[in-house]
């Protein structure tokens, strides 16, 4: 996990979105709402597809709009197996990891795979989620 995942507003615009995520060299960001829960998380693919793709103005888009029903996260203490079934389930590289209620980080694909048995299998993804 990397902890202290940084939150883009739900009503911060995409372009917002696309700078903090360059500034912070990451590709998914929570999204979070004005009382500061989590409503989702929104990837660099998204503004590509979704704004960008689409024809609409990243000055404009809220990344609110972006969110894709109920966010999907990982607790705090759960394992690599949940983890893994998570991701698998939802079909996604990253999630959210909450305590209770507060963000507190977010786990990548890579940083599951690090965790295995197998060090080449965790750089091999590392490298492959590198830009």
């Amino acid at each position: 996990m990397t902890g202290g995942a940084q939150c883009v507003g739900a009503h911060e615009t995409a372009l917002a979105a696309a700078r903090k995520l360059k500034d912070l060299q990451v590709g998914a960001l929570p999204i979070c709402g004005d009382d500061n829960r989590l409503i989702g998380v929104v990837t660099d693919r998204d503004i590509v597809v979704k704004v960008l793709g689409a024809g609409l103005d990243p000055g404009e888009v809220e990344t609110g709009t972006l969110a894709q029903g109920e966010a999907v996260t990982i607790g705090a203490d759960d394992d690599t197996d949940e983890i893994f079934a998570t991701m698998t389930r939802h079909k996604v590289r990253r999630l959210p990891v909450i305590d209770g209620n507060a963000l507190v980080g977010m786990v990548a694909l890579a940083d599951t795979a690090r965790a295995l048995k197998d060090p080449e299998a965790g750089r091999l993804i590392e490298a492959l989620s590198t830009d």
